[in-house]
């Protein structure tokens, strides 16, 4: 199979200065090896440090939990979206889809390191074995699978309109990637580089989980997540999150809670794992929360698209802190997570 590529292959160049963004796809980076991951007990010790990709201004922000200050803002090529960690942990990638790359990141340090040219990477993951890295390329219409340690294009796959959001069942055999325009969740065999199912779950689907042997699908457009059975691709029931335009759905480190964020209405709901009932609604005042971390204490790290801030929530008060970003801030990295084990997904944490 020769894969039709719209673009070169991954190569590293230069990270951009505000100078230069305009220009440098064509800079050499000399000797562009980020440095090794050092040992967990040395990585625990190291500034804690939050990483905001800002989709609206090509800037991630780079933020000392501990002072809850911006110490550092940096250039990307033009809409800085989700992340990935290199299976070594020494990379940060930074999926940057209209700029047709990945932003390269040191998330020990939070500096740049350069960037792949990549056509149009919006959500990226890299399956639990780490044999592959796949992208959802929601302008262009495809899903790519990469190898995961070269990040050479294995297959792409035309199966929907606007890829949004994907996960993989704990094995790595199969993907699930949902397709907002048809309103479709669509799941592929990697060990076979064939589509296994598409079923539609309903109006602009996002988010995607895999939970306990099912996976679960935000639905933006009729305000519920989908419950999909992985093997047969049936939604088994349609779960409400009390709130208009669920996006995304993460799974604490603890395993004690889900949230789901409400974008469009401006909330963040709390289910409860084993029954997914509605606990609690956090009300964010229509500014579209959106993608979540956790850090070491607890609280919630919450992307506010529309007001151009991240929220640190306390989750049993409800109270929450804010700070300034950039414009449509969307995914977040804690540097934190980096000393737990495996990937940084709903089923490894």
């Amino acid at each position: 199979m020769t894969p039709d590529l719209s673009l070169p292959a991954p190569s590293l160049h230069a990270a951009p200065t505000p100078a230069s963004r305009r220009g440098f796809m064509g800079l050499a980076l000399a000797g562009a090896t980020a440095p090794l991951w050092p040992d967990l007990a040395q990585a625990d010790a190291m500034n804690p440090l939050a990483i905001i990709m800002n989709s609206g201004e090509a800037s991630v922000s780079v933020i000392d939990m501990t002072t809850r200050k911006v110490v550092r803002t940096v250039p990307t090529l033009r809409e800085p979206s989700h992340w990935a960690l290199s299976p070594d942990r020494s990379k940060l990638y930074i999926a940057d889809a209209s700029g047709n790359a990945l932003f390269v990141m040191d998330p020990v340090t939070g500096t740049g390191l350069g960037h792949m040219v990549m056509a149009d990477p919006y959500q990226i993951g890299y399956t639990p074995d780490k044999r592959y890295f796949v992208v959802n390329a929601l302008r262009l219409d495809f899903v790519d699978v990469y190898d995961g340690a070269t990040l050479k294009l294995v297959k792409r796959f035309k199966v929907g309109g606007m890829p949004s959001h994907l996960d993989f069942s704990p094995d790595s055999r199969w993907s699930f990637n949902s397709m907002q325009e048809p309103g479709t969740l669509v799941s592929l065999d990697l060990t076979t580089m064939t589509v296994r199912w598409k079923s539609h779950v309903g109006s602009t689907p996002a988010g995607v989980m895999w939970y306990k042997d099912h996976v679960y699908c935000c639905v933006m457009g009729e305000n519920y997540v989908a419950e999909v059975d992985p093997v047969s691709g049936k939604v088994l029931r349609k779960i409400p999150t009390g709130g208009i335009g669920p996006h995304n759905i993460f799974l604490t480190p603890d395993r004690q809670t889900i949230y789901v964020s409400n974008r469009v209405g401006g909330s963040l709901t709390a289910l409860d794992p084993a029954t997914m009932a509605i606990r609690r609604v956090y009300p964010f005042h229509a500014a579209g929360p959106d993608d979540i971390a956790v850090d070491p204490q607890g609280k919630l790290w919450v992307a506010l698209r529309f007001h151009e801030k991240v929220a640190v929530l306390e989750p049993v008060s409800g109270d929450y802190e804010t700070i300034d970003v950039g414009r449509s801030p969307h995914g977040i990295f804690l540097n934190t997570m980096m000393s737990r084990p495996g990937i940084v997904t709903a089923e490894k944490l």
